[in-house]
């Protein structure tokens, strides 16, 4: 028996399942994007979803040929009355309709609570309460996970860490989203610190960062790799103080790190090499790569843990 897991954020487009006997599939695509631009509107991100979905749902279900038994899907960007974009609704929707037609649960969660879920397979984490560090194109937010509910303690409070990382390639023409060809591009060189962080306890702001890194790109006299250097050198400086406040804040050390930009191999070594060189009071733990950036493996495996326990 399987659970299936579905997640139609503003990037990707992913199906998953979850076994009950431990393994996992996933099926994603990245939403289409023009070159030199930034993203979607929420409107063509819902199309493309549209057209998406149903090939990689196919694709995937061909893979196994055990029952589905659930369905899950992530229906907000994260807990809270307030959280909502219409990008989420597709894999909502479609869950729901094909739960009905397989008379089987259909069970709802959060991306947050997914990316969470999908960091923590296969990781050393064996905490019920850490801290957790989630960087992508929508959130630059500092957790206190526990068994109970997901806290949030801190956030970018203006310009967001993934924005960071595709809005200054785009300007140096990369294409969107960045990620991957920006830290291609900053291979052979060292960040010198040059961009100064605004880190104020657990919040932080970027786009200080981003404006005066897009100055350098408009000046000309910096070569391109220092300048994607320099942006994943801010980022790192800027996340380490936020976690150190929360660690000190809270008592926790432990702390999960994940999103689209903690996929970047750069970045997670940068971080290890100065926390372990400053002797910060904090255990690092970073979920495998491929399940760092959007995926539905999170968002499955909720939905095998609430199959197994409908009914109890």
């Amino acid at each position: 028996m399987i659970a299936l897991g579905l997640d139609t954020s503003c990037y990707t487009t992913s199906v998953a399942f979850a076994s009950e006997d431990g393994s996992w599939e996933g099926e994603r695509k990245l939403l289409p994007v023009a070159q030199g631009e930034r993203g979607l509107r929420q409107s063509e991100a819902v199309f493309a979803h549209n057209r998406q979905l149903p090939g990689l749902t196919e694709a995937l279900l061909r893979r196994t040929g055990e029952p589905i038994g659930a369905v899950c899907a992530s229906v907000a960007p994260r807990d809270g009355d307030d959280s909502y974009m219409p990008v989420f609704m597709v894999g909502a929707g479609y869950g729901r309709s094909l739960a009905a037609a397989l008379r089987v649960p259909f069970f709802e969660t959060t991306h947050q609570r997914g990316h969470l879920s999908a960091a923590r397979a296969d990781t050393e984490l064996k905490a019920d309460t850490y801290l957790a560090l989630h960087l992508s194109g929508g959130t630059t937010d500092v957790l206190l996970a526990t068994p109970e509910r997901v806290e949030p303690l801190g956030a970018c409070l203006d310009l967001h860490a993934g924005q960071l990382v595709d809005r200054v390639g785009v300007r140096l023409g990369l294409p969107f989203p960045a990620g991957p060809a920006l830290e291609m591009l900053a291979e052979g060189y060292i960040g010198s610190g040059l961009i100064p962080v605004s880190v104020s306890g657990t919040d932080c702001h970027l786009s200080g960062a981003e404006a005066q890194l897009g100055r350098l790109i408009e000046a000309g006299e910096t070569p391109p790799g220092q300048i994607a250097a320099e942006t994943y050198d801010v980022i790192c400086r800027t996340v380490l103080r936020q976690l150190t406040a929360a660690s000190e804040r809270t008592g926790v050390r432990d702390a999960l790190l994940f999103g689209g930009v903690m996929s970047s191999q750069r970045l997670r070594g940068m971080l290890q090499e100065r926390a372990s060189k400053r002797r910060l009071p904090l255990r690092l733990y970073f979920g495998r790569p491929e399940l760092s950036g959007d995926n539905a493996v999170g968002v499955a495996r909720i939905g095998l843990e609430r199959m197994r326990c409908h009914g109890c």
